[in-house]
């Protein structure tokens, strides 16, 4: 894997600025994320509360999503993302001068998370489907992992800096650095120089744009089986992110500085498998990487939620990560090659609809089972319902492609 390779999306000066922006923004994203999750269970200490905030986090995408998809097929995209971040950066200012005053309830954390998603609804389709803009089909693979490396080395950054600044000042200086991270994003998208797009087809209505995009993936096998194995993964494989608070707090006894060791462990495997992927010269066999990730996704977990040792559990969300990684990677590539250009942004609704839409449903499987049987047996059980389940639907993804 050679470094002209790994960076080849890089001679694209859109897709430069972008990613720098975006570097800044998800580390102050992971921070808030991490600080939220501590401040829900601090102030509960309750794991049906943890997973009650994903669920409200995630839930307006699945209800939203396809609306999303449908406003980046027919709105300037760039505009849409511009909207977008500055809202997010509005629901992180609340946040923090709640949270600096004191006066933050769980409730309030919960209305914070159910605006965020909204915002969600609409960012992540169309941020998705903004990427072939920038690069091109020729180097979309490589900005796929690319932008998935964005996304990890927050993930490890963000969840450190997070558990220290807690430790130290309190969950209220995360937020307030998450605000002011999205200036760096919103300055990178309105420095792009961007081709005059082609007016975009408005006859039909918003109800019929949606219609047309699920008949669409319903209707090719290969989106179909990549959005099934898409909805395991999410439902039985990474909501039980959602409790790592409790693995830190309660199992472990690591307070913030070990959430932020295990988030950043997940992340790590997340940010080696999404440069592995990014630096492959072509985008064949992705079926297979896909299949192979779920199941890889379902084992680690397993082996995580059964290790006694903190360390050692740790060590198992490495390869954790890198197997959702491989996962979302290439079912990212395979959908956005296979969708025609008029139809990504519906198709990419779809894909984080299931993906992140039917995680609070997850979340609220996943924080039930753990206050009924605890954390280990209910990740150990999600563990080996996501391995079965990449048995199920992987058989007609691996026939794809």
């Amino acid at each position: 894997m050679s470094t002209s390779s790994l960076l080849r999306s890089f001679r694209h000066r859109n897709y430069r600025l972008y990613f720098f922006g975006q570097v800044v923004s998800l580390t102050g994203t992971w921070m808030q994320s991490t600080a939220q999750g501590w401040l829900v269970y601090r102030l509960t200490g309750s794991a049906f509360a943890l997973g009650l905030v994903g669920f409200a986090t995630l839930l307006p995408v699945l209800i939203l999503g396809l609306f999303g998809g449908v406003l980046a097929d027919r709105l300037p995209k760039r505009k849409l993302l511009v909207a977008a971040q500055s809202v997010a950066m509005l629901q992180a200012v609340g946040l923090a001068w709640l949270t600096f005053s004191g006066s933050v309830e769980v409730w309030q954390v919960i209305a914070f998370a159910a605006c965020l998603g909204v915002v969600n609804a609409v960012e992540l389709p169309t941020r998705h489907s903004f990427v072939v803009e920038m690069v091109g089909k020729e180097d979309l693979h490589n900005a796929i992992g690319l932008n998935s490396s964005i996304f990890h080395m927050a993930r490890v950054m963000g969840p450190l800096l997070a558990g220290v600044l807690v430790a130290a000042f309190g969950e209220a200086w995360c937020f307030a650095i998450n605000a002011a991270s999205f200036t760096a994003v919103i300055a990178g998208l309105l420095a792009m120089r961007l081709q005059s797009a082609p007016p975009k087809p408005s006859t039909a209505s918003i109800r019929e744009h949606m219609s047309q995009g699920v008949r669409y993936a319903w209707n090719t096998p290969l989106v179909r089986a990549i959005l099934a194995l898409i909805t395991i993964a999410s439902v039985m494989g990474s909501s039980s992110v959602v409790l790592l608070p409790v693995f830190a707090g309660d199992i472990f006894g690591r307070g913030p500085e070990g959430l932020g060791t295990l988030t950043a462990a997940l992340g790590l495997g997340s940010l080696f498998g999404s440069l592995v992927m990014a630096g492959r010269s072509k985008a064949t066999g992705l079926n297979r990487i896909a299949v192979w990730g779920c199941a890889g996704l379902g084992a680690g977990l397993t082996l995580f939620a059964q290790t006694p040792f903190f360390w050692g559990a740790g060590a198992f969300l490495i390869p954790t990560g890198f197997a959702l990684m491989a996962l979302m990677a290439s079912c990212n590539t395979m959908l956005q090659l296979a969708a025609p250009d008029e139809m990504r942004g519906r198709v990419m609704s779809l894909y984080t609809m299931l993906y992140m839409g039917m995680a609070p449903f997850g979340s609220l499987i996943a924080g039930l089972l753990a206050q009924w049987l605890g954390a280990p047996l209910a990740v150990t059980i999600l563990g080996l319902c996501c391995l079965a389940g990449a048995v199920w639907a992987g058989r007609a993804l691996w026939r794809e492609c």
